[in-house]
């Protein structure tokens, strides 16, 4: 066999083998989420899998896409912007819910359906100028500060609005052109069980819906404590490494 052809041979078996693991972990992480479900009286269909694609190429988003998840979240706005791009077609609902600096939220608005992350009021404006601009609407949640001090990764900082700052918060993304108020967002604290800290997430998440009904989305749990979530109520888990693998 020709040099050549013996490479796209093996280009494709690494692409099948890719394939296959993620997979056999996609389904490992589906039915984690229902037996979860399951057990807190809860239908599995009720929560939405958002896989979280930072540091992997556009070929697994392509992968995931063809398994049915087409939920995808994204960390960083240049990262996330040109895989965006180059899997439009696909279908995809895109979810930032990382750490967004004010001077990035218009380039978020271009491609995001949702942005988790609204955690101060200068934000409003910022990312409703960008919804408008594209004519599309937005959604927003409320970022959820549950007692995080310490970075959830080596340069990203969880973040989030103290409880008491998210009705008015709320509010501003209710009043702002382009923008949908989704719910509420959270990260575990770090070094405390989940499990409680999600419950304060649901308490607030209920209140909120006494002045925004509509505002239904509760975002909470990832790949190690998805079923603290899932128990607490969370309508959306966000999963990466147990999808995909130890991030590179």
């Amino acid at each position: 066999m020709p040099e050549e052809d013996q490479g796209r041979v093996g280009e494709q078996q690494a692409s099948d083998s890719r394939r296959e693991q993620i997979a056999a972990n996609l389904a490992a992480v589906r039915e984690d989420i229902a037996d979860a479900a399951r057990k807190a009286n809860r239908d599995p269909s009720d929560v939405t899998l958002i896989a979280v694609t930072k540091t992997y190429p556009a070929s697994d988003v392509r992968v995931l896409a063809g398994l049915g998840v087409l939920d995808v979240g994204e960390n960083r706005d240049q990262e996330a912007a040109p895989k965006a791009q180059e899997t439009a077609g696909l279908g995809l609902r895109w979810h930032f819910i990382g750490q967004l600096q004010t001077n990035k939220a218009s380039s978020v608005a271009g491609y995001a359906d949702f942005v988790h992350s609204v955690d101060r009021a200068r934000l409003v404006p910022a990312l409703a100028k960008g919804a408008v601009r594209y004519d599309k609407e937005l959604t927003c949640l409320v970022q959820v500060d549950l007692g995080n001090a310490e970075p959830m990764d080596d340069d990203s900082a969880r973040g989030g609005a103290f409880p008491d700052r998210v009705p008015e918060l709320a509010d501003a993304i209710a009043a702002a052109p382009g923008l949908r108020l989704g719910g509420l967002m959270a990260v575990a604290p770090l070094g405390a069980e989940p499990g409680p800290a999600f419950e304060r997430l649901y308490a607030l998440a209920m209140r909120l819906r006494t002045a925004h009904p509509s505002a239904t989305m509760i975002s909470a749990g990832m790949s190690g404590d998805l079923g603290e979530a899932v128990a607490a109520g969370a309508t959306h888990v966000r999963v990466g490494s147990a999808i995909l693998g130890i991030r590179r």
